[in-house]
């Protein structure tokens, strides 16, 4: 997991305004290049907040509650 203070997001992000896929138990948020921006529920487990561009290098800072996950 990077250094998150180093990293260049695009945007902060929260949760509640993301797209989920129960199937695939990932979240989903549009990026300007017109792909999206993903992170699965495991990723976010781990402690990962940056969700990355299907497309493009651009990134976001995802803000969550790791407890509110399993609701």
């Amino acid at each position: 997991m990077e250094d998150i203070e180093s990293l260049n997001f695009y945007d902060e992000v929260e949760i509640e305004d993301m797209d989920y896929d129960p199937d695939e138990e990932t979240y989903y948020y549009p990026c300007p290049c017109g792909d999206r921006f993903a992170i699965t529920k495991d990723t976010l487990r781990s402690g990962d907040c940056v969700g990355r561009c299907l497309s493009c290098t651009l990134i976001i800072k995802i803000i969550f509650d790791p407890d509110a996950l399993d609701d």
